[in-house]
């Protein structure tokens, strides 16, 4: 019996289809994938067997979660479907500790429980889903409020969330976005396992490494319509639709050619010295960086490499000022940065940029992005609101974002466009420096390859330094000239990217490495 069926949804907004006719069924334990470019309909088909579409939506079709028609209005039953969306943070309560919400939501899938009983269940059940979320230190994490999470932590801390219920269905909405591939490989293993159990697993991912692996049918979006499916072994295997095939030959390739070393000899631009940070919680500190030092030269290219929680992001928030380090000294051309961004001069805070991870987090939601985007020459350069739009009108261009997109709100952007655009605005401050975290990440392979070819160029242009938080072994091997493996919160390895990621010799790269490769031979 299939506990999902799906026959001719059709979602469309201002007469603009966003999912056209889609169709499908899944049983109990098997893993369905939904494959496409941002902006394919994945998410919007995901959200519909939640009952959720884009306000002012019209929906057509019929869905069923575990015999229950779901629509507009009509959610499935409580606890009948668990949801992970693509960006943690924003199913995560700022303002509450992880270990409170867990516990909530715990305690409201309970039932009729003795009351001397409910405390202990819900211990366990939180238990359980920290576990079975590939938390082994989860309850040290309980404590944390969400943005003392890296966001590997929070992604697999959502997924906790899903599980506490022992739902019938689960969508992983890019479950793998943002993770290394250690990680990577725990979560295809817990979905994997979860499928096992009898759950049904929805997966929406531009990860074709993750498709072959775990889904057992998979399903190719273009323009909100299904252009190619059947088993996932046969569609990626040997595709038949032209897009298909693109999809497959853009995935980036961790024995891809790499960046020639280049010599450093010269005084770097930016520097840190024996950095320590970390953060508090309940009257006590809790270090994630210790004594991290590094630097880069002027034009360089840097890529900052580890696991989920190893520390790479704040390193990265320190060296822009937005999280303040204990000890130690940051240093551009030779000055000493303060470490918050208000002790910062203006051109100080011009040359060095930051690029978020969720560039859909990072725009004020009711402004058009080309506002957004020329206030920071006005802001931080110092020139007229007329020149920084045509400023901005002329860097959109080269991204290829014409004048009708960008004078939208970013909710009508893609995430390809919304990256693009962040890329922009960091780049209209004119830095020095350019500090890119994990922008690649939650971005379908033929979009990645556009932007990381585009960042090469742009980043040339500038003639600023970039250094590159990522995960993604494939995008240092294309763009990386340095790389620095983190671990633990302290650097355990660095040199040429050529020969760190061709012959690694601490433990840690070496498993890195050895992931990574092992994901290429699988495929």
């Amino acid at each position: 019996m299939n506990v999902v069926e799906v026959g001719g949804l059709n979602v469309s907004l201002d007469s603009r289809p966003l999912v056209s006719d889609v169709s499908f069924a899944m049983a109990a334990g098997e893993v369905t994938a939904l494959v496409g470019e941002s902006g394919s309909g994945k998410t919007t088909t995901g959200l519909a067997l939640l009952g959720e579409h884009p306000a002012g939506a019209r929906v057509d079709g019929e869905v069923t979660v575990a015999g229950h028609p779901v629509g507009p209005g009509r959610p499935p039953p409580a606890g009948h479907l668990g949801y992970i969306p693509q960006h943690p943070a924003a199913a995560l309560n700022p303002v509450r500790r992880v270990g409170s919400v867990l516990r909530e939501i715990a305690r409201r899938h309970l039932g009729p429980v003795a009351r001397s009983e409910r405390k202990e269940l819900v211990r366990a059940r939180v238990t359980t889903a920290l576990r079975r979320a590939q938390l082994p230190d989860g309850q040290a994490l309980l404590d944390r409020y969400p943005h003392q999470l890296s966001g590997g932590q929070q992604q697999r801390i959502v997924l906790a969330q899903a599980l506490v219920c022992d739902p019938a269905v689960v969508i992983a909405d890019e479950p793998t976005t943002g993770q290394d591939a250690l990680t990577r490989a725990q979560i295809v293993e817990e979905l994997r396992g979860l499928a096992d159990q009898g759950i049904a697993v929805l997966l929406l991912t531009h990860d074709l490494d993750v498709v072959r692996q775990l889904a057992h049918r998979v399903l190719v979006m273009r323009g909100g319509a299904v252009v190619e499916s059947g088993p996932a072994a046969a569609v990626l295997g040997s595709p038949e639709h032209a897009y298909t095939r693109l999809l497959v030959e853009s995935q980036p390739d961790t024995r891809a050619p790499l960046a020639p070393a280049e010599d450093d000899r010269e005084p770097p631009v930016l520097a840190a010295h024996d950095l320590v940070a970390g953060h508090r919680g309940r009257g006590r500190k809790v270090e994630t960086l210790h004594g991290m030092s590094l630097d880069v030269g002027r034009g360089r290219r840097i890529a900052v490499v580890g696991r989920s929680g190893s520390g790479k992001t704040t390193l990265a928030r320190c060296l822009a000022g937005l999280h303040p380090p204990r000890r130690g000294t940051i240093v551009l051309d030779g000055i000493p940065l303060a470490a918050r961004l208000r002790g910062r001069s203006r051109e100080q805070l011009a040359d060095v940029q930051y690029v978020f991870q969720d560039a859909r987090a990072s725009f004020n939601e009711f402004a058009p992005v080309l506002d957004q985007v020329a206030r920071t020459a006005e802001r931080l350069r110092g020139v007229d609101r007329q020149q920084a739009r045509r400023r901005a009108a002329e860097w959109f261009e080269r991204v290829g974002l014409d004048a009708e997109i960008t004078a939208r709100r970013p909710d009508s952007l893609s995430g390809g466009e919304l990256q693009r655009a962040a890329l922009v605005r960091a780049l209209l401050a004119e830095p020095r420096v350019l500090i890119c975290d994990e922008i690649t990440s939650g971005l379908d392979t033929v979009t990645q390859a556009e932007l990381l070819v585009l960042l090469k160029e742009l980043q040339r242009t500038a003639e600023c330094a970039l250094v590159l938080i990522t995960h993604d072994l494939g995008v240092v091997a294309d763009l990386a000239e340095r790389v620095v493996i983190v671990d633990g919160g302290c650097i355990v390895e660095q040199g040429a990217a050529s020969e760190v990621l061709r012959a690694p010799r601490h433990p840690m790269t070496s498993a890195l490495v050895e992931a990574a490769t092992s994901r290429i031979s699988q495929a």
